[in-house]
């Protein structure tokens, strides 16, 4: 088995035309003058249609526009349909994002996820081979290294802190008589699984079992929902409305379920030699542009935790994983582009310092506790870090 390259996004709300004029631009141009390396996608209900079904290896640019009538992904996966290679999320419609990914010689596949359920959309897609080469410094060379070194470990250690809390928490739960104490070690533990959360969805067999949402999964198609939001869900009853407890089989059975995933993600995690995931400085740049999605598109709404409310948990986990991937790679982002450099650290202290008005105590207010001003605040302040943090990869491997 060859090494697993992990999810390399960047996301961009921007139009279509604008996009195709950023410095993720290749310099390559087919007969009809486009670059061959940025593809247009159009998705929508009953299609997912791209400009071309090949490309050069290196780094290529999707500039995906919504134009159906429900809020859709698209996704490059590996040939296997498992391993995502790169995504983008939430997109409206009418609303264009582009992903950027360095994709190598090989056969690949891309999916359009129109109401983002289901498999979504798949067709076969072509990297060949290209003579493109790029040359690093000396310098820049051992700040990659480093980074890639530093990013590998915080990887790891997060994955070794979710599994013994989860492993903590499935005893809770499974009890039966220790309900307060799960309730309160749930967005603990969690907290492990959102500062990793791109690198574990880059298994994309391993993330629809363990953290779903209910509303996410297609029952009509044999979709099955297990992982962290069904245990939510039965460990806060009263906000889920008319439902049925789950058994203490049930329980039993539900926890093991989540309890085995997060070993098989522990375990995919630390593998060494050929099996081991690889860390480009792309995708840990694009991971911190990921993260911060992550929170716009479910956590600054509420919608992640629906019946728990512990979304600022969830909210600065994200924070937290988004920071360390930027601070990864800062030291080479001020070799390239210093005025970036410290407009995001300034931005990641603005967003800090405003989260951190919603502490309680070692956590945090419930999403439900705050105003409606306060919700938009927070938005504001997302926003205001995205535009700049959507720079980030095209910087830092220009």
């Amino acid at each position: 088995m060859r090494k697993t390259a992990l999810a390399s996004v960047a996301v961009m709300a921007l139009a279509p035309a604008l996009a195709a004029c950023t410095e993720n631009a290749a310099t390559d141009t087919g007969a009809d003058g486009a670059s061959e390396r940025v593809l247009s996608v159009a998705s929508d209900a009953g299609a997912c249609e791209l400009s071309a079904t090949s490309a050069p290896a290196g780094t290529l640019s999707f500039e995906v526009t919504n134009t159906g009538p429900d809020v859709t992904e698209f996704y490059l996966l590996d040939e296997d349909g498992l391993r995502i290679i790169g995504e983008v999320e939430n997109i409206g419609p009418n609303l264009a994002k582009t992903l950027t990914v360095s994709a190598a010689e090989g056969t690949y596949t891309t999916a359009c996820k129109p109401g983002m359920v289901g498999e979504g959309i798949r067709a076969a897609f072509t990297v060949t081979a290209s003579d493109e080469e790029v040359t690093v410094s000396a310098s820049d060379q051992e700040l990659i290294e480093q980074a890639e070194a530093n990013y590998r470990a915080y990887v790891q250690d997060q994955s070794a802190q979710l599994l013994e809390r989860t492993a903590e928490f499935v005893a809770l739960y499974q009890a039966g008589d220790s309900d307060d104490e799960a309730r309160a070690l749930y967005p603990v533990a969690r907290t492990h699984w959102e500062r990793i959360e791109t690198v574990a969805e880059s298994f994309g067999d391993l993330d629809p079992r363990m953290d779903a949402r209910e509303a996410d999964v297609d029952v009509a198609a044999g979709e099955r929902w297990t992982g962290w939001h069904l245990i939510e869900k039965d460990l806060w009853p009263a906000e889920a409305g008319k439902y049925r407890s789950l058994t203490p089989e049930e329980r039993i059975a539900y926890g093991d379920d989540l309890l085995a995933n997060t070993e098989v993600l522990d375990k995919r995690i630390r593998a060494t030699g050929e099996d081991a995931l690889e860390y480009p400085i792309d995708t840990i740049a694009n991971g911190s542009i990921g993260l911060l999605e992550e929170v716009a598109g479910g956590k600054i709404t509420g919608e992640e935790e629906a019946w728990s409310h512990t979304d600022l948990w969830d909210f600065q986990a994200n924070v937290d994983g988004a920071r360390v991937a930027y601070e990864g790679v800062e030291a080479l982002l001020e070799t390239k582009d210093p005025e970036l450099a410290t407009e995001l650290t300034a931005r990641f202290d603005d967003l800090q310092s405003l989260l951190d008005q919603h502490r309680d105590g070692e956590g945090f207010l419930l999403y439900t506790a705050l105003s409606k001003d306060e919700v938009r605040a927070l938005a504001a302040a997302v926003d205001a870090l995205a535009e700049p943090l959507s720079q980030l990869t095209a910087s830092v491997t220009a």
